[in-house]
């Protein structure tokens, strides 16, 4: 049976956050970046020979746009030993996100019509400031970031994006955006900061794909 836990206890975070993770990955575009609000609800359970499942009732933010909130029903399930094997996550948002159609369109359109390819670091700057024009840059890199978090947690982790390094667009032939970004991700729980590469392709038809990503060495983000 699913044991009642306190919404602020640690495991109950650090799936919540594993969950924001994937569900903004699946639901981000570089007009909309979904963040945690809030655990309202939490409850874990020990299936035999399977692993370890949350239910968690969540509230979501829009990260550009904190005062935009939906609630959300997620379970995550942690596999038994195998570090190798993704958490499962499923989740269904109760009620509309905004439309992030019209945002996306001017950013693409921004975007494909560069003489230059687009060139940018550290974003937030050390102020924490994003500028309004490197924003929608950062949100793709929030979603991107969400499928390496999702990839790599495990109950003992809790990722979240801390700052875009460097970004670099790719020229393509067809008709994506490609950027290669190498992120700084904060590792909560061992205070670690982790830089990671990752090359990320979007179309506003097609949504957020990680293509590629590593882990790099401490000092590659130098």
């Amino acid at each position: 049976a699913a044991m009642e836990l306190p919404p602020s206890h640690q495991p109950a975070t650090r799936a919540a956050a594993l969950a924001v993770g994937y569900i903004s990955y699946r639901r981000g575009s570089p007009g909309r970046g979904l963040g945690l609000r809030a655990v309202r609800h939490a409850s874990g359970q020990d299936i035999d020979g399977v692993g370890r499942k949350y239910h968690l009732d969540l509230v979501l933010e829009d990260i550009p746009d904190k005062d935009s909130t939906v609630n959300c029903t997620a379970e995550v399930l942690y596999h038994l030993g195998n570090k190798n094997i993704a958490p499962d996550v499923q989740f269904t948002i109760e009620g509309e996100l905004k439309n992030t159609d019209e945002a996306d369109n001017i950013f693409y359109n921004r975007i494909k019509s560069l003489e230059k390819e687009l060139v940018a670091e550290n974003i937030p700057d050390s102020h924490g400031n994003v500028s309004p024009e490197m924003e929608p840059i950062h949100l793709l890199a929030w979603v991107a970031s969400g499928y390496v978090i999702w990839q790599n947690s495990t109950e003992n982790t809790k990722f979240q994006l801390a700052q875009i390094k460097h970004v670099k667009q790719v020229k393509r032939s067809d008709e994506y955006l490609e950027f290669d970004y190498m992120i700084l991700l904060h590792e909560m729980v061992s205070q670690e900061i982790i830089p990671w590469q990752m090359t990320v392709l979007w179309h506003p038809q097609h949504g957020v794909q990680v293509t590629q990503d590593s882990r790099q060495p401490k000092h590659a983000a130098e």
